[in-house]
């Protein structure tokens, strides 16, 4: 590969491993500019609201955050192994690599070598193939890349062609996990809303529904894993894919929803009064009404002397002048 200067013949660039998603940093920097944003007002804030708003902004954030970012990850359900296995095509070297499978609502892969660099070549690939109605182009632009033979292996099960059907598992409950995962976004936006306006109770169902969204996206990704496991056999060594961070960090958030739910909503039937304190709801909701100021008296000492004619002796003077 040193004619190339280590470009490898058909990559226009040098490859450079995956860091860190571009689509995840960008959510990250805007949900924390948005924190800042919030934060800045809390000086204003005086006695202990000043901490109830503090734990409320960021609660409501990192649960936006989550929500959004649980779209763009690419470990709900991953696999690894430590294999010896052919390199590339039409070739006996074989290497001992680590070989990744990791599953989100898009696909990626990976493989590094162990150690990285074998063969006077740098073996640490990462290759994503995202979701759309099939990945039969991104596999033939694989087959004209020359990408090693693992990661070829398991593109190829995601392909028309292979009878594990994994195509067809993944993209669909992908598909319908996102679109839940966004309308529980909507949900949450909708219960931000409703949480600075005189309508807690509402809030807190809001917020119900948010977890609710949560779990369904959940129960649709599982379904991949309650038919029979496609077994990817690498070498002499095989694994299946389990649940991941994102899974369980999806399952987190929900769990934290109905808690934040259940609770506004219980807490709004026993102390109505001082959840409207809390959120600071309610506070200009005398203005429109008839405002009762007690019983009063009448101080007899300054009424001493002052005497009130009746409207009526008025009207009788004046017809009396006629």
């Amino acid at each position: 590969m040193t004619f190339y200067d280590d470009i490898y013949p058909f990559y226009p660039l040098q490859r450079t491993s995956f860091i860190f998603s571009g689509s995840l940093l960008t959510i990250i920097l805007v949900f924390l500019v948005l924190a800042v944003s919030l934060l800045v007002i809390l000086p204003g804030i005086r006695g202990k609201s000043r901490l109830f708003w503090m734990f409320r902004i960021v609660i409501s954030l990192f649960i936006g955050a989550v929500i959004v970012a649980l779209n763009f990850t690419n470990d709900w359900a991953e696999a690894r192994m430590i294999t010896n296995a052919t390199y590339k095509s039409f070739s006996n070297a074989v290497v001992n690599a680590e070989v990744g499978l990791h599953v989100g609502l898009l696909h990626f892969f990976s493989l590094s070598g162990n150690p990285v660099v074998q063969f006077n070549e740098t073996i640490d690939y990462n290759e994503m193939f995202s979701w759309h109605d099939t990945i039969e182009e991104e596999y033939e632009e694989a087959l004209e890349k020359g990408l090693p033979n693992p990661i070829l292996y398991i593109a190829e099960k995601f392909t028309l062609s292979s009878p594990c059907g994994l195509i067809f598992r993944y993209s669909f409950s992908g598909r319908y996990a996102s679109a839940t995962l966004w309308t529980a976004f909507c949900c949450w936006v909708l219960a931000n809303i409703l949480f600075s306006m005189p309508v807690i109770l509402y809030a807190g169902y809001m917020t119900v529904a948010t977890a609710a969204f949560i779990f369904f996206s959940m129960a649709s990704f599982s379904t991949i894993m309650n038919v029979p496991q496609c077994v990817f056999s690498i070498g002499t060594d095989s694994f299946e894919t389990e649940y991941s961070h994102s899974f369980w960090l999806a399952l987190a958030t929900g769990v934290l929803c109905t808690i934040i739910g259940v609770l506004v909503v219980l807490f709004n039937f026993l102390i109505p009064e001082k959840m409207k304190e809390a959120f600071s709801s309610g506070v200009d909701s005398y203005e429109d009404e008839d405002v009762s100021y007690g019983e009063g008296y009448l101080n007899s000492v300054f009424l001493d002397g002052v005497t009130i004619s009746p409207l009526t002796s008025k009207v009788t003077t004046v017809s009396s002048l006629n």
